[in-house]
């Protein structure tokens, strides 16, 4: 599974570096779909949402970066991945970021972790499903929203 686990690691350093260049205004929307299989769920505290991957979501991607751009958030970096492997097709990835922000001169930063679950097909992986905790609720918290 060693071949995988880096193939993994590659596809989430690939995702950090996406959010950086959303998050500086670059266009994603191509790169970001292109990571999500045809269809995905999220699974967070305002329920059970699916979602395709159409035209649509790839105009949405960068309104979820200037929305984390008008709150302050400056960086997204992933601390650590917990790769377990389901069969031979599909993962659980459990990604702990920690988010940096901004707010009113003064910087911070929020740790969180994001479930995502990979499918492995034709040599490329997509994501089908994640799982997240209540972002807007520690947003929140912080006073960033």
């Amino acid at each position: 599974m060693a071949d995988i686990n880096d193939q993994i690691e590659q596809f989430f350093d690939a995702y950090e570096k996406r959010f950086a260049d959303g998050l500086a205004g670059q266009e994603v929307g191509e790169d970001t779909a292109s990571a999500f299989a045809d269809f995905f769920v999220e699974a967070s505290p305002m329920g059970i949402i699916g979602g395709k991957n159409d035209q649509e979501f790839r105009e949405r991607v960068p309104q979820g970066y200037d929305f984390y751009r008008s709150i302050g958030i400056t960086k997204m970096a992933i601390r650590q991945l917990d790769i377990t492997e389901l069969n031979e097709l599909h993962y659980m990835v459990e990604v702990y970021w920690e988010s940096f922000y901004e707010k009113d001169g003064q910087p911070g930063s929020i740790e969180f972790s994001v479930i995502y679950f990979l499918q492995h097909l034709n040599g490329a992986l997509k994501v089908f499903a994640y799982i997240t905790g209540d972002e807007q609720a520690v947003l929140k918290e912080r006073g960033l929203v």
